[in-house]
């Protein structure tokens, strides 16, 4: 098969090869996925350089967590019918050696989820890491209808699938971004607000726009890089969902201003989320795409020999929506 991958962190130009590599085979409990497109995620160039630890966790990594495609082959105890079935991946590469990025995929069946014939490959492969990230941050605490949603960067893929969730379960939402181009993306994905961070108080306008209440439901992109907005904003009884915290890696967290509060906080990492809240997930997910409430974002689409472009772009932060390679 045509793969690409890396035997040592680095660069992507210097450690990035495509070629041809052994075609793997489904175990029981797997499927055999014919790989359509690749979805390049944040984690994949931050792990590609070294994000999980110092050592490679295997002699050779083929990169990408997320993907879509057609099953092709099924492991022991797989149904047959799952056999030609259009799907969506996700978890390729956690605690694996072998991820996307490649003509064909072995993994367990539970990763692969139907696709719907209304959304393409390359939409497919947007939706793994970022929409089930923004699922959990905000249903972690519940149900979210009728409540004020808070999405820091809302132009950001998480921040989409956050705004469309909310809006989906019922929510008004607020979005934060930096620029009035990224206003105009939050407002497109179903934002009913944006606050632009760089020029205006987050909190101040938060309150301002809940009538001094505050929000129910933060989803949080910068944790410790937001804390004093967030605990400013929050509702009583509020709830914060994190899966990042790059301004403050490890922040000091004033215990009585959210106990006070009687506040909720949620750190999400999506590959260890438990079992049950990816099955409920991928079945939101499902119906929400079956709703015409998802849209997936692409930013940009390039064939697999171009991985090291794809990567540099997604470690830019320039692009507006996902990066997706073609195989």
């Amino acid at each position: 098969m045509k793969a690409a991958w890396y035997d040592r962190y680095g660069p992507a130009r210097d450690v990035l090869n495509v070629g041809e590599l052994p075609d793997p085979q489904p175990g029981p409990g797997e499927i055999l996925a014919r790989v359509r497109a690749s979805g390049v995620n944040p984690s994949d160039w931050k792990a590609r350089t070294g994000s999980r630890g110092p050592e490679m966790p295997f002699p050779r990594i083929i990169p990408h967590s997320d993907g879509a495609g057609e099953i092709a082959a099924v492991g022991a105890g797989v149904p047959q019918s799952r056999v030609g079935e259009r799907v969506w991946l996700y978890e390729g590469q956690w605690q694996r050696p072998f991820g996307t990025a490649a003509e064909l995929i072995a993994l367990p069946s539970e990763r692969a989820v139907t696709l719907a014939d209304s959304v393409s490959f390359e939409e497919g492969a947007c939706i793994g890491i970022p929409a089930m990230t923004a699922h959990r941050c905000l249903f972690a605490s519940g149900p979210v209808a009728g409540m004020t949603v808070l999405v820091t960067g809302g132009a950001g893929a998480v921040g989409h699938y956050a705004i469309q969730f909310a809006k989906w379960g019922g929510a008004r939402v607020i979005a934060t971004v930096s620029s009035d181009e990224k206003a105009e993306h939050a407002m497109r994905s179903g934002a009913d607000h944006t606050i632009n961070y760089r020029t205006e108080d987050v909190a101040d306008r938060a309150l301002a726009l809940t009538d001094g209440e505050g929000v129910e439901r933060i989803v949080e992109v910068d944790f410790g890089g937001n804390l004093a907005a967030s605990k400013r904003a929050l509702r009583l009884n509020g709830a914060i969902g994190c899966y990042a915290s790059t301004g403050d890696r490890e922040p000091a967290v004033e215990y009585q201003a959210l106990s006070r509060k009687n506040a909720s906080v949620h750190f999400v990492l999506v590959y260890s989320e438990p079992e049950a809240a990816k099955r409920q997930a991928c079945a939101d997910i499902t119906q929400a795409i079956a709703d015409g409430a998802l849209t997936r974002p692409v930013a940009a689409v390039m064939p697999l020999d171009e991985i090291a472009a794809a990567h540099e772009l997604q470690e830019s932060g320039a692009a507006i929506g996902n990066i997706i390679l073609t195989i």
